[in-house]
C-alpha cells in the first residue's frame, strides 16, 4: 500500500493555493499543450520580444561576450572584432567587477553598476541618490515582491493596486497573505487615473479594518498602455503623503512611448514638489532591462530605488535581499548598459541609435495596427496604446456567446480566449486575469510580433472575431477611429 504523502494539495500553504498568475494560466497552459502536438502558437500573452524575433541591440551584446569570455580581449585581432569603445566598457566593468560573472556580488547588487543607474536617475529626474538606496535584482518583479513582503505584516494589511493591474501584484500581495485594494481606473477617458475614486478605494478598505501601506501605479499602463500626466503624478504624491501610504511606481515601460505624452519620472516630480511633500513622501522606482528597445527579459536584470525610506527599513531589506545571496551578474550588467548607453562621439553610438529608434519606431507602428485593426472589428473597443507593449481591448459579447460560456463554466472572455487560441494559434490573455469592472470583458494581446507578421495576425484575429460573432448572433459593424 503506497505511503500517503508528506506534502499534499491539502497541506500546502493556503496562500500558495490562493495566489494566481494568470499570465501564464489557462490559456497558456493549453497554448503550451498545442505546442506539444506540433500546432503552432503565436505567444502574445507575454511581454517577451526576443521570443517574438525582436533583434537584441548589438553594443549590449558585444560587451557580454566579452565578459563572458575574457580572454578574447587579449586575442590579437580582438580590435579589429570589437568597436573601441566595446572593448573600453569591458574592461571598465572586469576592473570593478571583482571575480567576472561567475561571482557572487554584493547582495543589493555591484556598486559600480549601483553608481551607472544613481547617475542615470540624475539624468532623468535632476537629483543623484545615495547607492546605499539601490538595489539590483533579478527582474523588476523581485524587486516588487521584496517591498511588498517587507510592507504586508498580514491579512489586515492592504495595497491599493490599479484596475486592471499586473497579475505580479494580485499574486505577491496574496503570497503574502495581504489584502489587494482596487482601484479603478477610468477606461472611456483612456485609461485615466483618478483621485477621487483612489479616495472611494481608500475609505472602503479602511472601513473593512484594512490597514492600506502602500500604493501601486504602472506608469506607462500594464495592460492599459496609458501615460501618467504631471499633474496625475502630483496628485499622487499628494494622495500618498496626507495618507502615509509608500508609492510603488512602476516604471520599467518608460522608453515604450509611441503617441505625444511623454513618460514623466515619479522621482523627478516628486523632487520638484513643495514641502512636507518633497522630503515626507516614501516613493519606490522600479525599472527593468526587459522592456523598453532592449527586451532582455531571460537576462532578468531590474533594480529598485528607494526614496525618503527610513535607513532601518532599507537595512532590513537588505537583509532579506541576502537570502539570495546575489543578484545574477549578467542581469546586473544588462542594467548597465541599459542605463549607461553608447554617446554621441562613442564607436558604436550610430550603430546603437539606428537599432534603438529603430526598434521603436516599429513599436509605435505595430501599436496602431493593432488598435485600428481591434476598434474596426463589430463590439470591440481599444483606446489607443499611448506606451508599453500591449493592446487591451474591450469586447462585447452576444447573449448566446455568453450563455455558451456558462455551459461550458468558462468566464467569458477566457471562452473567447480558448475559442481564438484553437482557430489560430494566437494566445493572449483574458481580461479576467488583470481584473475588470464587473460587466467588462477585455483580452490582452502584446503588440511584439514582429512588423512583417502583423498584417497576418490582424487578418486572424479578423476573420476568427467575425465567424465568433456569427456564430453566437453578433449583429455586425465597428468603432473607426474616424
Amino acid at each position: 500500500m503506497a505511503q500517503r504523502k508528506a506534502l499534499t494539495y491539502e497541506t500546502i500553504s493556503e496562500n500558495v493555493k490562493t495566489c494566481r498568475y494568470d499570465i501564464r494560466g489557462e490559456i497558456y497552459l493549453a497554448a503550451v499543450k498545442r505546442t506539444q502536438e506540433g500546432k503552432e502558437v503565436i505567444y502574445t500573452n507575454v511581454g517577451n520580444p526576443h521570443q517574438l524575433g525582436q533583434t537584441p541591440i548589438s553594443f549590449g551584446r558585444q560587451v557580454l561576450s566579452l565578459l563572458m569570455a575574457p580572454f578574447l580581449l587579449d586575442h590579437p585581432l580582438v580590435t579589429k572584432m570589437y568597436p573601441s569603445d566595446v572593448i573600453a566598457r569591458a574592461r571598465t566593468y572586469l576592473a570593478n567587477i571583482q571575480g567576472g560573472l561567475g561571482a557572487y556580488s554584493d547582495s543589493r547588487g555591484n556598486p559600480y553598476i549601483r553608481k551607472e543607474i544613481a547617475a542615470y536617475i540624475n539624468k532623468v529626474s535632476g537629483v543623484t541618490p545615495p547607492v546605499e538606496n539601490i538595489f539590483v535584482s533579478n527582474g523588476a518583479s523581485e524587486s516588487v515582491r521584496l517591498l511588498l513582503n517587507t510592507m504586508i505584516r498580514g491579512p489586515g494589511d492592504g495595497v491599493l493596486v490599479p484596475i486592471p493591474q499586473y497579475p505580479l501584484y494580485s499574486a505577491a500581495i496574496a503570497l503574502y497573505g495581504g489584502q489587494l485594494v482596487p482601484y479603478f481606473l477610468d477606461e472611456e477617458n483612456v485609461w485615466a487615473l483618478d483621485i477621487p475614486e483612489l479616495e472611494r478605494a481608500l475609505r472602503e478598505a479602511q472601513s473593512k479594518g484594512i490597514c492600506v501601506r502602500g500604493l501601486v501605479f504602472i506608469n506607462p499602463g500594464n495592460p492599459t498602455g496609458a501615460c501618467l500626466t504631471e499633474p496625475n503624478l502630483q496628485d499622487l504624491v499628494r494622495f500618498c503623503c496626507d495618507n502615509r501610504l509608500v508609492m510603488m511606481a512602476d516604471e520599467v515601460y518608460q522608453e515604450n512611448i509611441y503617441m505625444d505624452k511623454p513618460f514623466i519620472p515619479a522621482r523627478k516630480v516628486l523632487n520638484e514638489m513643495p514641502e512636507p511633500y518633497r522630503s515626507n513622501t516614501e516613493l519606490a522606482s522600479v525599472h527593468s532591462a526587459s522592456k523598453g528597445a532592449y527586451g532582455e527579459c531571460g537576462m532578468r536584470g531590474g533594480y529598485v530605488e528607494m526614496h525618503n525610506f527610513d535607513p532601518r527599513v532599507v537595512n532590513e531589506i537588505y537583509k532579506i535581499a541576502s537570502i539570495n545571496l546575489a543578484p545574477n551578474v549578467v542581469g546586473q550588467v544588462a542594467i548597465g548598459l541599459m542605463v549607461n548607453p553608447p554617446k554621441p562621439g562613442d564607436e558604436s553610438y550610430p550603430q546603437f541609435k539606428r537599432e534603438k529608434c529603430a526598434q521603436i519606431d516599429s513599436l509605435k507602428r505595430r501599436a496602431l495596427m493593432l488598435t485600428d485593426a481591434f476598434n474596426s472589428m463589430e463590439g470591440v473597443e481599444c483606446q489607443d496604446a499611448e506606451g508599453a507593449m500591449y493592446a487591451f481591448p474591450r469586447i462585447t459579447l452576444p447573449p448566446a456567446a455568453m450563455e455558451a460560456a456558462k455551459a461550458a463554466n468558462k468566464p467569458p472572455d477566457v471562452f473567447y480566449c480558448l475559442e481564438l487560441l484553437n482557430e489560430t494559434g494566437i494566445s493572449c490573455v483574458p481580461g479576467s486575469g488583470f481584473r475588470q469592472k464587473e460587466g467588462t470583458y477585455h483580452f490582452r494581446t502584446t503588440i511584439l510580433p514582429l512588423e512583417s507578421k502583423v498584417p497576418d495576425i490582424i487578418a486572424r484575429f479578423k476573420k476568427f472575431h467575425a465567424c465568433f460573432m456569427r456564430k453566437y448572433g453578433g449583429r455586425g459593424g465597428g468603432r473607426s477611429r474616424l
